[in-house]
């Protein structure tokens, strides 16, 4: 079996994980549930954008991306390998080649904390390409 080839648009409110040869894999919210007191992950994607409303004060619902740019990098490297593992699997025996996408004005600083976020995720290769492309 071949590494399998992502296409990743990790927006500000969803995300969506296109794969080759199975098309549109996931789309869920780019939100997670974490616990203010330790910063304890609890829920990531729907599950998390569910318990908003229904939870305790100490646990918070945030987005890792702002405007489209990584505002978290530890969170973002979690909501990667949790959708990874999710549509590729835990045990993996070839990581995956991954295409990010990410806006059109995004600076060079930006673009690389997706790269290391993707790589620090279990990505073999990755690289980025500007939103705009990507959607044409």
């Amino acid at each position: 079996m071949m590494a399998r080839k992502l296409a990743i648009d990790l927006g500000t409110v969803n995300t969506r994980i296109f794969s080759m040869g199975r098309g549109v894999v996931l789309d869920e919210p780019t939100v997670l549930a974490v616990s203010e007191d330790d910063k304890k992950v609890l829920a990531v994607g729907s599950t998390a954008s569910d318990m908003i409303g229904k939870t305790p004060e100490s646990i918070l619902a945030i987005s890792p991306l702002k405007n489209g740019v990584v505002a978290d990098y530890e969170l973002t490297e979690v909501l990667l390998r949790y959708f990874m593992d999710g549509v590729i699997g835990r045990s993996r025996l070839f990581k995956p080649d991954v295409l990010l996408s990410v806006p059109s004005g995004a600076t060079s600083v930006e673009s690389r904390a997706v790269l290391d976020a993707a790589y620090s995720a279990g990505a073999k290769r990755a690289n980025t390409v500007p939103a705009a492309l990507a959607a044409s």
